[in-house]
């Protein structure tokens, strides 16, 4: 495969792999740690959940039974993969980078950052506008044994059952060149999931707080998208650079407004400063998208036809040429927008 490489894609393919290497070489199994009478105590417990999510995440999401999450590695870093999302100026389409087994995907992820961060600069250099973000779980498809990372279980077991759910969903079902089928589909088993383990140990107050959290992240992902419309509206036109350049900027003052006047409705609740703090742009907006753009359809029909009929139909969608696949989500997206269809309360 080396032989096929340009030399400009050969030291990013180095890291990777040896990245790949470190993670495989720190795994050990979880059985062994939990028999190790000096595991720290809390480590223990988190290890153990982690059992009980795996044979929940197989016997009522229908996940994969494989060795995925068997196994334990501390990486002593606060991510396990940066990755680059970068657009051009005047577009809302991120750019994508194709690699062998993943396909084409709308993101570049290093495994230090300092790699991340040098990258990130050679593509502004570019003019392209580019966003740098951590990501604490990633999965290499099934192609590997992927292990329980210490970036992973610092925030609670919800959150460890969440990522368990969206990694095991790629294997599942991953499209090889639609980051965005993939990632909506993960995150829509991720959700259901979680509602559904939340559910199972009559966590009634953990799975209300999980609810409004999901709203609040709808909410904001709602925004992210509504953004992107009305941008590419003014890419589309025929003004000059410095006039998009100018609406452009405006657009994002609007959207820091309209995020204010959102996060009062929540109570001040401060979910996502941090996001809106960093510097808004083409990329960051596609960071979310990503994962966002064809979710409220896949909530709507994994509602409306089960979880069984659900994988089935994701199945044949993924056989679907590009364009009849599109077609299809953005009709669910419809769907899932109608007021009959929209979820009642209780």
């Amino acid at each position: 495969m080396c032989l096929t490489l340009s030399s400009c894609a050969l030291p990013f393919y180095w890291q990777a792999i040896g990245g790949q290497l470190e993670l495989l070489r720190k795994r050990t199994p979880i059985d062994a740690l939990l028999a190790d009478p000096q595991i720290d105590p809390s480590l223990r417990t988190t290890l153990s959940g982690v059992a009980q999510i795996r044979r929940f995440a197989v016997a009522e999401l229908q996940l994969p039974d494989n060795d995925s999450y068997t196994s334990y590695a501390d990486l002593g870093r606060p991510y396990v993969v940066w990755n680059v999302v970068a657009a051009d100026e005047f577009s809302v389409q991120p750019k994508r980078w194709c690699f062998p087994f993943a396909g084409c995907v709308a993101y570049r992820g290093f495994f230090e950052r300092r790699n991340a961060e040098r990258y990130q600069t050679r593509l502004a250099g570019q003019g392209l506008d580019t966003y740098l973000g951590g990501a604490t779980a990633y999965s290499t498809l099934g192609y590997f044994a992927d292990p329980v990372l210490s970036t992973m279980i610092g925030a609670g077991e919800e959150y460890v059952a969440s990522l368990l759910f969206h990694e095991l969903a790629h294997q599942k079902l991953y499209v090889k060149d639609d980051s965005e089928f993939s990632e909506g589909f993960a995150t829509a088993i991720e959700e259901y999931g979680t509602e559904r383990w939340l559910e199972q140990r009559n966590e009634v107050d953990a799975l209300d707080g999980y609810h409004r959290r999901q709203r609040r992240r709808t909410e904001f992902a709602d925004l992210v998208l509504s953004q992107q419309a009305r941008l590419a509206a003014v890419f589309a036109g025929t003004d000059s650079p410095e006039a998009k350049r100018a609406a452009k900027a405006q657009l994002f003052d609007s959207m820091r407004a309209e995020y204010a006047v959102l996060k009062a409705q929540w109570g001040g609740i401060s979910d996502y400063d941090p996001w809106f703090a960093q510097p808004l742009n083409n990329a960051t907006l596609a960071s979310i998208a990503t994962y966002r753009r064809w979710l409220p359809g896949f909530r709507w029909r994994l509602r409306q036809a089960g979880l069984d009929a659900f994988y089935a139909e994701m199945s044949s969608l993924a056989a679907l040429p590009p364009q009849q696949r599109e077609a299809r989500l953005e009709a669910w997206l419809r769907e899932a927008s109608t007021p009959r269809a929209l979820p009642q309360p209780g």
